[in-house]
């Protein structure tokens, strides 16, 4: 798809939209409708409301919440398949023989092919607004305690002031005025090591409205200096076309539905929030720096696309569990020892990751907690459980009776303290906490046991294989 209108479009031909010509508010009303939608067992459908009090612009919600618009979003794939095409390219070793190199040069050959294209012209500066005005954009007030309106889907993209290197990501941003917002750069991520590495300001460029893949590609958490939109043009089979700001020299994709232009002043720092975040809770009141906007631009009838979070589940559970399969092998690259992992939604996935391993030496499990505190953004984990090969860590009954089962406390628990996510209310210190580390594998001679660790109660595969031949004729239904 090459925007949010087709996408739309195939939403609608597949049953998956439902749209709203009643009048509602984007302060709160909105947000009520699409959290009791969000809340059924299947994630509901996606949501376009075409009358939104006070705008012309139609609203796109809940656009990824559910298992069935995740793999329509991803090009009718299951996120292990894209899994396994990025574990293709990154399994690449150097080539022996000359039809080795012939297929690594191939493979080489197509992810180039994915690098973003730059174009003159694009949709998504068909209006033009030297004057910007947020006004026209109805943006949500998501919860009553909020501190104002919340962007809330947005691609932003910036520049390593160092590198040049682009990054792009997706950072709530608080409305303070028609011209005037607050950037969410949390210390962790890229776009407040854009900031800290400047003169004190940064060009940055918002789009609004994109197709999912790109969306979702925004989301994704890449190493830095790896462009998130070759990922989506790997994604999406084709590279996505990019234009330049009219104010700045940000590229943008060309086919968003709304571009904020303008400049992000580490000097100019005022309070943002609360806000009612995807941890069911409000994030408290702290200094952000503000995001000055120089021009806007929009397409033609622009529809507005965004997401409201909260206590889980809501739609950021599709796209988070998207992230955890699709990257597993990246994260495998770096520790091999993982064989699975899950990171729960009761986890509101940065506190609490499990995961399985091929468990090879005493202390092993610890290995890996370590490892995985050392990790990217898995640094931020305040829980970790490990457990055998055996255990299957999405059934978290299966994994919950061998946690239960397995540890003895004073033996298995890793306590350590080190960064977590900055949202962490429960954390004593902003982004800075103490984390726990479970090892619920079998034990091992040498790993503080001094009785046989007990063989488990199973029923062996003769019987179970005689008694299931002769199951019709017991009459049991």
């Amino acid at each position: 798809m090459r925007d949010i209108r087709e996408w739309i479009k195939a939403l609608r031909k597949a049953g998956e939209l439902v749209e709203i010509g009643a009048p509602v508010d984007a302060h709160l009303e909105i947000t009520e409708i699409a959290d009791r939608v969000m809340k059924s067992p299947d994630g509901g459908k996606a949501l376009l409301f075409t009358n939104v009090v006070g705008s012309r612009m139609p609203v796109l919600i809940n656009q990824f919440g559910s298992w069935k618009r995740l793999q329509m979003a991803l090009g009718g794939r299951h996120p292990d398949e894209l899994a396994s095409r990025i574990s293709e390219l990154i399994e690449l070793q150097p080539p022996q023989g000359l039809v080795e190199k012939v297929k690594a040069l191939g493979k080489l050959k197509e992810l180039a092919s994915f690098s973003a294209k730059t174009v003159r012209e694009a949709p998504c500066q068909e209006v033009w607004l030297a004057k910007p005005d947020l006004d026209l954009v109805p943006i949500l007030h998501c919860w009553p305690d909020d501190g104002g309106p919340f962007i809330t889907l947005p691609l932003v993209f910036s520049h390593d002031p160092r590198t040049g290197s682009r990054n792009c990501g997706m950072y709530r941003i608080q409305k303070v005025d028609s011209t005037t917002a607050l950037m969410h750069w949390q210390i962790h991520k890229d776009g407040a090591a854009h900031l800290r590495d400047s003169d004190g300001r940064v060009p940055v460029a918002v789009a609004i409205g994109t197709d999912p893949i790109t969306t979702y590609a925004a989301s994704a958490p890449l190493p830095p200096g790896i462009d998130e939109m070759m990922l989506a043009g790997f994604m999406r089979g084709r590279p996505v076309e990019m234009v330049k700001c009219r104010t700045n020299d940000v590229e943008v994709p060309a086919n968003a539905e709304i571009v904020l232009e303008g400049y992000v002043d580490a000097t100019d720092l005022r309070d943002e929030g609360p806000f009612g975040d995807h941890t069911g809770f409000y994030t408290p009141v702290d200094k952000y720096p503000t995001f000055h906007l120089t021009g806007m631009s929009m397409r033609r009838d622009a529809v507005y696309s965004t997401t409201i979070v909260g206590k889980p589940p809501m739609e950021d559970y599709y796209l988070g569990k998207a992230t955890e399969r699709i990257f597993l092998p990246l994260i495998k690259t770096s520790l091999p020892d993982i064989l699975d992992m899950n990171m729960p939604v009761e986890g509101v996935f940065h506190n609490c990751v499990i995961v399985s391993i091929r468990k090879r030496y005493p202390g092993h499990a610890k290995k890996v907690m370590n490892a995985i505190w050392g990790l990217g953004l898995l640094s931020l984990s305040r829980l970790v459980v490990v457990v055998d090969e055996d255990v299957d860590v999405q059934n978290l009954s299966q994994v919950a009776f061998y946690a239960f089962s397995n540890v003895d406390v004073g033996r298995d628990m890793l306590v350590t303290e080190g960064p977590v996510d900055a949202l962490d209310h429960a954390a004593p210190y902003f982004a800075l906490g103490s984390k726990v580390g479970f090892d619920a594998t079998r034990k091992w001679e040498g790993e503080g046991i001094v009785r046989p660790w007990p063989a488990e109660a199973t029923m062996s595969d003769e019987v179970r294989a005689r008694v299931s031949a002769r199951w019709a004729e017991f009459g049991i239904r």
